[in-house]
């Protein structure tokens, strides 16, 4: 069977983070991360035996025109799709002139919203099968096979018959992570690949788990298709490594589990770093957690060559943080970035407006916490981002509850402004979030920034971060309105 995966293009002269990403913004400067599961699934599919295509055309920078000419001249068996909240409507439209083109194409959605509302994209859309939850790579291999006659569908598909829609029960995370295959990097064009966190060349992601061992954050679309954490075999992901170092020359990568794992997996997977001399040969970056490791931990995890962690501030009031059910307290969030940075480690921090429940001041509150971060040292990089309630978390219902939402048209879940009701106007927010980017900009970090200049890959580094906080600055222009239908 020929199957496409790919990614189409959207809107032209903006650049979705779609692929791998927990939330979804259009941006001027584009960033683009491995979509690790869909690589997943393209190289289970093309191991048995399938006619694979990867096509990425957003990363591609494609217009609209030359996916178009591809389809039509690959006329593919089956064409699937990861889609987000902010984009399925469009995502319906390239389905409807897929079936007017192909009809005999069969069509196939995953992600998060799909997850959560599975039946909506049949109503609105000729799509054939919708795969929830977040072993897709697995489901559709499954649904592949089973197209073919070999195997029986799993539970976790939707699917239309006799013009009803069925499907075969809760999805399940029952698919043994250490079975999955060594993806296929060439099959999946890695070379594309990367952000501005990256200093060194070449670079690649990795994902140990799937996908956070916390897990209870309101706002995470992801624990909508991970709702249980799993973690691959420590000794698998370092024979990855190895095999990336060795054959492809890596020498820097970021793991993209939602929360690298901690404890006593971290710390052999740390001693294997070390004592297999991978220390010395490639840096590692990865999301981490605060207040879930000890001062030793990052020591340990410096010597291992880790070199970035991510933080989640989200806010430094506690309130929000207790309502986010961050299990997290804004002492614990200093504490970590300190204790990191004294490890020499990297900190780059996450951060969030528009809380329906947070004031103007409690937002300035936010902004102060990570400007004295940033100007003490105590973090190097910051992400700023308005918090929107994707469909089937926590926050989402909380905000149907308390009558929160102000719009249920997908196409406004996109980060350009707040979709719930604040008691702060859209403007302010906006002039927050640049407020939190431009924190970048003070004399102090400027002048200490540009004293980490050793060498020409890290004034290339900065070059990057430069013009990624002025693309930020871009993308939470102020006063952007909703779009009109």
């Amino acid at each position: 069977m020929k199957v496409i995966i790919s990614y189409p293009p959207l809107r032209e002269g903006l650049h979705p983070t779609l692929g791998q990403n927990r939330q979804f913004q259009w941006f001027h400067n584009p960033s683009f991360i491995y979509p690790m599961v869909p690589a997943s699934a393209a190289t289970m599919l093309s191991n048995c035996g399938h006619e694979v295509i990867w096509n990425d055309a957003i990363a591609m920078q494609w217009s609209e025109s030359q996916f178009w000419d591809f389809v039509s001249r690959e006329k593919p068996n089956l064409v699937f799709f990861e889609t987000k909240t902010p984009v399925v409507k469009l995502h319906w439209k390239i389905i409807e002139r897929l079936k007017e083109e192909l009809p005999e194409t069969i069509v196939v959605l995953a992600g998060d919203h799909v997850t959560a509302l599975p039946e909506e994209s049949f109503a609105n859309s000729k799509v054939d099968y919708v795969l929830s939850g977040g072993d897709y790579d697995f489901l559709l291999s499954n649904l592949v096979e089973s197209l073919e006659g070999k195997a029986d569908l799993e539970p976790g598909v939707w699917y239309r018959k006799n013009g009803e829609i069925k499907s075969t029960g809760p999805f399940s995370l029952e698919h043994d992570l250490d079975s999955l295959p060594r993806i296929d990097r060439e099959l999946t064009n890695w070379r594309l690949y990367g952000e501005h966190l990256f200093i060194k060349k070449p670079h690649t992601y990795t994902m140990a788990g799937r996908d956070c061992w916390y897990g209870k954050c309101t706002f995470c679309s992801w624990t909508t298709i991970y709702p249980r954490f799993r973690v691959r075999n420590h000794e698998l992901v370092l024979d990855e490594i190895e095999h990336l170092v060795e054959d492809y020359g890596i020498k820097e990568i970021f793991d993209d589990t939602g929360t690298f794992p901690a404890g006593g997996w971290l710390k052999r997977f740390c001693n294997g770093m070390i004592e297999r001399g991978l220390s010395k040969r490639v840096t590692i970056s990865c999301n981490a957690r605060v207040g879930s490791m000890s001062e030793e931990d990052y020591e340990l995890m410096a010597k291992a060559s880790f070199r970035l962690l991510k933080f989640g501030l989200e806010s430094s009031n506690q309130k929000t943080l207790d309502r986010l059910n961050k299990g997290t307290t804004v002492e614990s969030i200093i504490n970590s970035c300190r204790e990191a940075k004294r490890a020499g480690l990297t900190v780059h921090l996450t951060t969030m407006v528009g809380y329906p429940w947070e004031t103007l001041e409690d937002a300035k509150r936010t902004l102060e916490l990570s400007k004295k971060l940033l100007r003490e040292g105590s973090a190097d990089m910051l992400q700023a981002t308005i918090i929107i309630p994707y469909p089937g978390t926590p926050l989402f219902e909380e905000a149907k509850e308390n009558g929160w939402l102000e719009t249920l048209d997908w196409d406004e879940y996109d980060m350009r402004g707040p979709v719930m009701k604040t008691p702060i106007a859209q403007q302010e927010i906006s002039r927050l979030t640049q407020g939190l980017y431009l924190s970048f900009l003070s004399p102090r970090f400027v002048a200490r920034t540009l004293l980490t200049i050793r060498s020409t890959d890290d004034l290339a580094f900065v070059m990057k971060a430069a013009r990624a906080v002025l693309g930020h600055l871009k993308d939470f222009a102020k006063g952007k309105k909703r779009r009109t239908s």
